[in-house]
C-alpha cells in the first residue's frame, strides 16, 4: 500500500511488516494505522475518500496529524487537502515549521439511511488533527436539504426556463440537480451524472466513457450543469469525477453552467470555487470569474481559484 509509488517518487520507505493482498480492505488499513501508532510517527498521510478516514480515525482518534490526498469519490471531511499539490504543500510546511498549527477538523461521511429514504446528507463521526492552513484544507461538507428547499425550486424553475432544444445536458450529481430533474419530471439520480436532452433523460449514472460516447454522437452540441459541495466549493474533481478533463475541454468553459443557492455560496463565507479535476491546463481554464445561477432571473457572479 504505497511503497512502490514512494520508490518512484524518488523515496527510501520504511515498509511496515505486514502481508497485503490484492484486493485490501478496512481491515488492512486498521492494521497499518496500528503499526504507524506503534512506531510514533508524526504525521499520517494518507490517499482516499471518507471510508479511508472513518477507517483511519476508529484506530486513532485524535492522537496523531493526519493529512488526506483526495483520491475518492466522497470526500465531505475536513481533512482532506484542496488538491494533491495542496497536500505535499501542506506536508512540507508541517515538517519545516516548529509551531505548525494543529486544528481538529470533522470526519464526516454519507449518512446511508438518509441517502436510502431520498436525502443527501453528510453524518459527523468524530475529529481528527490536521496541520491547519486554510488556502490548503477543504472544509467539511455543509449537509443537508431541509433548509433549502424552495431556494433550490427557485433555481430548478430558472434551469428549466433556459434549456435549448437539440442540446444535450450533462446533469451533475447532488440535491440541487436532484430538484432540477423534479422541475423536469424526471427521476434524476442523486449521486449519479445523468444525460437529459429534449425532454428526457437519455442516460443515468453514465461514466465518462459514455459521456464522450454521447456527446460526440451530438456533435458536441452539450452543456454541462453542475453545482459547489456546499462549505468546500468544489465545482469538479469530488463525486462528479464521471465529467473528466477531455470532456470539459472538449465542450469548453462557456459549456458549463453552475448553480448554487444564495445559501450554499454564504457557506463558502466568501472562498472561492475549486476544481482538481487531475489536469491542470483544464483546472486553469476553469480558473476566473464565472456566472452562477441563483434563482429566478438571478445570476451571481463568483471566482474560480487559480
Amino acid at each position: 500500500m504505497g511503497e512502490k509509488a514512494a520508490e518512484e517518487a524518488g523515496f527510501s520507505p520504511s515498509v511496515l511488516p505486514m502481508k497485503i493482498p490484492d484486493d485490501t480492505s478496512a481491515e488492512d488499513t486498521h492494521n497499518a494505522v496500528k503499526m504507524m501508532e506503534d512506531a510514533k510517527v508524526s504525521l499520517i498521510l494518507f490517499a482516499g475518500g471518507d471510508g479511508t478516514a472513518r477507517d483511519i480515525y476508529s484506530v486513532i482518534k485524535d492522537q496523531i496529524p493526519v493529512v488526506g490526498i483526495p483520491a475518492g469519490v466522497k470526500m465531505h471531511s475536513a481533512v482532506y487537502a484542496t488538491t494533491p499539490k495542496s497536500a505535499a504543500r501542506l506536508v512540507a510546511n508541517y515538517f519545516a515549521s516548529s509551531d505548525a498549527n494543529l486544528k481538529d477538523v470533522e470526519v464526516m461521511d454519507i449518512d446511508e439511511d438518509a441517502f436510502r429514504n431520498g436525502q443527501l446528507s453528510a453524518s459527523l463521526y468524530g475529529y481528527m488533527k490536521v496541520p491547519f492552513e486554510r488556502r490548503y484544507i477543504q472544509g467539511a461538507k455543509s449537509g443537508g436539504i431541509e433548509s433549502d428547499e424552495s431556494a433550490m425550486s427557485a433555481v430548478a424553475h430558472e434551469i428549466s426556463r433556459r434549456l435549448e432544444d437539440d442540446v444535450l445536458y450533462i446533469l451533475g450529481p447532488g440535491t440541487t440537480l436532484k430538484a432540477i430533474g423534479n422541475q423536469l419530471g424526471v427521476d434524476k439520480t442523486l449521486l449519479g451524472v445523468d444525460l437529459f436532452k429534449d425532454g428526457k433523460l437519455i442516460a443515468e449514472d453514465v461514466t465518462n466513457l459514455q459521456i464522450e460516447d454521447i456527446i460526440a454522437n451530438c456533435n458536441n452540441q452539450a452543456k454541462i450543469i453542475v453545482t459547489p459541495i456546499g462549505g468546500q466549493g468544489h465545482i469538479f474533481g469530488r463525486g462528479n469525477q464521471q465529467i473528466s478533463p477531455s470532456i470539459i475541454k472538449r465542450l469548453g468553459r462557456e459549456s458549463v453552467i453552475i448553480v448554487a443557492t444564495t445559501n450554499k455560496l454564504a457557506s463558502l463565507n466568501g472562498r472561492p470555487f475549486l476544481v482538481d479535476t487531475g489536469d491542470p491546463d483544464v483546472d486553469q481554464l476553469l480558473s476566473g470569474y464565472i456566472r452562477v445561477v441563483t434563482g429566478v432571473n438571478m445570476e451571481s457572479v463568483y471566482r474560480v481559484s487559480d
